[in-house]
């Protein structure tokens, strides 16, 4: 399975509108596109922790959309679905990372 995760941080002057647009175009493309097995959203939690203090302040929002294959990843990205998303994603953009992981159990971890 690969994970397409995103922690971002939307500009802190977009409005009630703008942010309602960016999550219509993100559930659009994840109910449009073929491809996706599920996905999970949330915002971040923050409880005192030590790693806390170390971490970068990027990631206000997590999102991650689990496909089959590398191929699925790529057929949503292409798809003009995901074309109107980033392109409302990077108007709405404060900061973000993206990451794809292969995922399998603890057993699969490679040293």
């Amino acid at each position: 399975m690969i994970a397409h995760v995103v922690l971002f941080r939307p500009k802190p002057e977009l409005s009630s509108d703008e942010r309602r647009s960016l999550v219509n175009a993100f559930k659009r493309a994840v109910h449009d596109i073929p491809g996706v097995r599920a996905v999970r959203a949330g915002r971040r939690v923050t409880h005192g922790a030590g790693y806390e203090q170390t971490m970068p302040d990027t990631g206000e929002y997590l999102i991650v959309i689990d496909f089959d294959d590398v191929d699925g990843l790529q057929a949503y990205l292409r798809h003009p679905a995901h074309e109107a998303l980033g392109a409302r994603f990077n108007q709405s953009l404060g900061s973000a990372f993206i990451y794809d992981f292969e995922v399998g159990s603890v057993e699969d971890l490679r040293t």
